[in-house]
């Protein structure tokens, strides 16, 4: 996963020969890239993933921004507390990352946990949506500061 402009040997199309649902995602995509965006109205082809995973992704997509939740918390949600593992390998194949805000999912004692772009990419996102962190690294000092603010499920 890469933020930024792709370079322009790199395109393929120029972007006035993209389909509009191609359009609509990198507008989206880069207004909420730059604060004016909250959340996406794009159609999603989950084509690949399990009925599980699609459970998940769809609990995701209430979290709100600047909002933080955890496996436990999304597992509950889906009344499946017990399957708190298996959200957490779902939302770690997350095909969509930021449409479905994976970033915004963290550990039960706060630390960051992963991300499919990388942890600096997940703490650029979060603070993006206004969220204080401490560190980068995935260690036992990088968590959201102040504690994690719970979903009002």
């Amino acid at each position: 996963m890469e933020f930024g402009e792709l370079p322009p040997e790199d395109h393929t199309d120029e972007p006035e020969d993209w389909p509009d649902t191609l359009r609509a995602a990198v507008e989206q995509i880069q207004g909420y890239l730059s604060g004016e965006r909250r959340t996406f109205d794009l159609p999603l082809d989950l084509d690949g993933t399990t009925d599980f995973q699609r459970a998940v992704y769809e609990e995701l997509r209430t979290v709100a921004h600047g909002r933080l939740t955890t496996y436990g918390e999304l597992a509950a949600a889906m009344e499946r507390p017990e399957a708190a593992r298996a959200v957490g390998q779902a939302v770690g194949a997350n095909p969509v990352p930021i449409v479905i805000p994976c970033h915004r999912v963290v550990a039960a004692d706060s630390r960051l946990g992963g991300f499919s772009g990388g942890l600096p990419a997940k703490v650029a996102l979060l603070r993006l949506e206004r969220v204080t962190v401490e560190g980068d690294e995935p260690s036992s000092s990088s968590r959201v500061r102040p504690e994690i603010l719970r979903l009002d499920l």
